[in-house]
Order: structure tokens, then sequence, then C-alpha cells
């Protein structure tokens, strides 16, 4: 009998996450053994069910899929896993590699893409790009062309967040840090970002 390698998705889109769960539940070899949406959630099943495979969205209504990861690897909890995001991969794909995960795919990906990184971080390699494959391998030091390449990874979460239009208290909360430090982070963002008010800042985001 053929054995079943246990996937988790998370994700806060419910069409999205029904398509691809009927996806990956129509291969032989993968099985959805659970789903959510919620950021919470997904840390306390996860923990408990201990998937094979994590495929994870980043930006979810209740938080982030990085904190998420970050809470999960420090937990000695996180499974090997698959971000699929619509984040753009050259600003966040090395970061969450970095940070844990073992691929890195755009949500524009056909789903063969999407079946095809699966296996091949349960096989034990990265899944990414080509193109990221090169920029891992040769770095560079020179400023790439977006701006949200200078920001640093904490910087980045909470561009994210506000993104999302979590409130300054919710950011804090996510990230265990303060919401006095939340104002000196959008300080920052907005002096490396080039915008003035806060209102700039997530217009921009």
């Amino acid at each position: 009998m053929l054995t079943k390698h246990r996937i988790f998705v998370v994700d806060d889109h419910p069409l999205i996450r029904k398509g691809l769960c009927e996806a990956i539940n129509a291969e032989a070899d993968l099985l959805v053994t659970g789903e959510t949406g919620s950021c919470r959630e997904a840390l306390r099943r996860i923990g408990a069910e201990r998937p094979d495979i994590l495929v994870l969205d980043l930006n979810l209504k209740d938080g982030s899929g990085w904190s998420l990861l970050q809470d999960l690897r420090a937990g000695n909890t996180l499974p090997p896993t698959l971000v699929l995001s619509v984040n753009d991969e050259e600003v966040y794909a090395q970061r969450l590699i970095e940070a844990g995960a073992r691929g890195y795919l755009m949500k524009d990906e056909p789903i063969a893409s999407v079946l095809a990184a699966i296996r091949k971080i349960l096989s034990g390699h990265l899944a990414i790009s080509d193109n990221m494959v090169s920029r891992l391998l040769q770095p560079s030091s020179a400023p790439g062309p977006c701006p949200l390449e200078e920001l640093s990874n904490r910087e980045l979460q909470v561009y994210e967040m506000l993104r999302q239009g979590l409130s300054n208290k919710e950011i804090a909360a996510h990230l265990g840090i303060s919401h006095k430090t939340i104002g000196t982070y959008k300080a920052r963002l907005m002096e490396k970002l080039g915008v003035r008010t806060t209102h700039d800042l997530i217009e921009y985001a």
C-alpha cells in the first residue's frame, strides 16, 4: 500500500485553499490532513499533528505567515515548509529560506509546479526558482532595484502587516514587541521608503 505524505495547508482565502487541497488530494502519494486560514489555529494544530510538509501563505488575516514560521521553528515543531505567496520572490524568498522555509513559489505558478515543489521538498531539496538559486549562490552586495530589499527582516514584517491593514496594537501583539517600538519601525520605514506620513506609508504598502 502506497504511503501518503501528510500535508497541512495554511491560507486565509477559502476558495484558494479548497482548490489547493483538492489538487493535492487527487495525487496518489499526497494527502491533506489539516487546513486552516488562521495563524493561531495553525500554530496549535501543526505542533500537535506534525505533518510531513506545510504549505504556507504569508498574508493571513490574524497574523503573518512569516511570524508563524518563526514561532514553529522556535518551538521545534516546524515541518518542511513551502511558502506560496503573492509577495515578490526577489524581496521575500531568500529571507524566508534563511528563516527556515524549504521552498518559495509565487501564487501565479500552475498547480503542477506547486505539486512538483512539494515533492522536491519531501525529497530533501530546496524548491525555488532558477533565478533565486543564482541569487543564493552568488549574493550581490549591490543594492537591489526595489526599496523593500533595503529593509531589515523586522522592518519588512511590520511593512507586511501594515499592508494587511493591522493596527499598531495588533502588529505589536503578533510580533511580541511594544506598541512604542512599532512606532519606531514605522518611522524607519517612512525614511527608507521616502514617504512623509503614516497615511503615505500605508498607501505605499
